[in-house]
């Protein structure tokens, strides 16, 4: 039922969509969480999630180990297990009562093979043994920031550690004019993977306004040029960026350590006003 329902870390309303009598959003302090079609697991809503979809669709054929930090609603798992039937997945967030919340009122019981944890993203990706996954989804945000413990080099080592050889680790970064923790970002990922492509709306990768920007990584070579195709021809009408041109674009900017004084971008409000 819509509404506003009390969840471990304060309220989330639960809102229905006026136009897709299936599809639900939950928000948070007016920043849309997640949407789930409950009929059609492959309508994907949000045009980050579209591009992180881009990704998912060209990691080889067949079902996956994946492990997704923030899961609100579970959006992607309920999408890899429709499109990568037999997908084994674990999905970590620190809410239990929005857990429980999604269980009730999203079917979250019907996506098979998906196991969720009640843990902190750090905490989660710590208790996963080597070499067990083939992709990780980091899209852990409290509100509308995230979590700095998760941008670091030291979490970026245990998700190296967790993924197998040639897996993949997906990332959603927010940030706004001149894009300077999506940069450090960047290039804090770029210190354990070499292989990184960049996918964002042109404005938003120009750093002209405030939005989402989707980051692939891997230790081996990534499918640069159906990423980019991919991206251009969707209806986010997206960039794809990697090799000299990503080089350019983190221009310097350095890692981030457990322990850095970071401030985390938070979007201003006209953007879910």
């Amino acid at each position: 039922m819509p509404g506003r329902y009390p969840v471990t870390f304060g309220e989330v309303d639960l809102l229905q969509d006026l136009d897709r009598s299936s599809g639900w959003v939950i928000s948070k302090d007016g920043v849309p969480q997640s949407y789930v079609d409950l009929d059609d697991p492959t309508y994907l809503d949000f045009e980050y999630v579209q591009l992180m979809a881009v990704v998912i669709d060209l990691l080889g054929e067949g079902p996956l180990d994946a492990v997704h930090v923030g899961g609100c609603a579970c959006t992607l798992p309920r999408y890899v297990a429709a499109t990568r039937p037999g997908s084994r997945q674990i999905v970590a967030e620190p809410d239990g009562d929005l857990v429980q919340l999604v269980r009730d009122q999203l079917r979250l019981k019907s996506v098979p093979r998906l196991k969720v944890r009640v843990l902190d993203g750090r905490t989660a990706t710590a208790g996963l043994q080597d070499d067990s996954a083939d992709l990780i989804v980091l899209d852990a945000f409290s509100g509308a920031t995230m979590p700095i413990d998760l941008a670091t080099s030291e979490y970026m080592g245990d998700a190296a550690r967790v993924l197998r050889p040639a897996g993949t680790l997906l990332v959603n970064v927010a940030d706004g004019k001149g894009l300077a923790f999506a940069r450090r970002m960047i290039a804090t990922i770029r210190g354990t993977f070499p292989q990184v492509a960049l996918l964002a709306e042109p404005g938003v990768m120009r750093g002209r306004r405030f939005g989402n920007l989707i980051v692939a990584a891997s230790r081996v070579e990534l499918p640069f040029a159906g990423l980019t195709r991919r991206a251009a021809g969707g209806l986010t009408q997206a960039r794809c960026v990697y090799g000299d041109e990503l080089v350019n674009f983190v221009a310097g900017a350095r890692s981030l350590n457990d322990g850095d004084a970071v401030v985390v971008p938070v979007p201003p409000p006209a953007v879910f006003g």
